[in-house]
């Protein structure tokens, strides 16, 4: 190979080497500059019902107290009153028992526990996440304090007091029905929505327990002869 010939081959790859871009060194990337992917938590719990809780619980309180309030004003030592054709009576009772005059003299045993069930809701209601116990116990709670605070507050003494009742059904005295409150209803409608959720396998923390499937056993196929 003559002289002319390599200086045109070295000529060549100096040309080429010079077309080629320079990579330029990778710059090192810092812990700081990472960005963490975002990972969301499906199915999280909600957040608790105490409020609606305490809002059911505050109107059936409120409700308890103003009703028994005005029965104490306007009828008490007055005649029965008949509405609807005697479905329903107004009358006033000082109850110093439980319904159909039960534990008379216990009064005591029943503001404790009233004062049990109020204390087992309020413990309870922080891991409350389901609107339908909210409810349940909220009518519970509010119907358990009213009638704790006739036994507190009311004669002859705390602990002692007489709870107050002025609606009767189907006769003025309660000999079909016992004499009753706004709270006893509260208390027997949010006790019948507990029961009803837990046959339906609903908690109070949210959770629904569903029975699973029966598994399908597959048929076995004769063997071909």
């Amino acid at each position: 190979m003559s002289d002319e010939s390599k200086t045109e081959e070295t000529s060549a790859e100096e040309q080429a080497g010079e077309s080629k871009p320079v990579e330029e060194p990778a710059e090192a990337v810092s812990a700081d500059d990472v960005v963490e992917p975002e990972f969301s938590i499906t199915g999280s719990l909600p957040e608790p019902r105490t409020r609606a809780l305490a809002i059911l619980a505050g109107s059936v309180l409120a409700l308890d107290v103003l009703t028994k309030v005005l029965a104490v004003a306007f009828l008490e030592g007055a005649d029965p009153l008949k509405l609807f054709g005697g479905v329903l009576y107004l009358t006033f009772v000082r109850n110093p028992g439980a319904a159909f005059g039960v534990a008379e003299g216990m009064t005591w045993i029943l503001a404790l526990i009233a004062l049990g069930v109020a204390g087992f809701i309020l413990w309870i209601s922080r891991n409350l996440r389901s609107q339908s116990w909210a409810v349940g116990l909220g009518l519970v709670l509010g119907g358990a304090v009213g009638n704790l605070a006739d036994r507190l507050f009311r004669e002859p003494g705390p602990m002692r007091g007489h709870v107050v009742d002025f609606l009767s059904l189907f006769d003025a005295y309660g000999r079909v029905w016992p004499v009753f409150n706004v709270a006893d209803m509260a208390i027997v409608g949010g006790g019948a929505t507990i029961i009803v959720l837990a046959l339906m396998q609903h908690d109070y923390d949210g959770t629904i327990h569903k029975t699973p499937p029966a598994p399908v056993v597959a048929e076995s196929q004769p063997e071909p002869k």
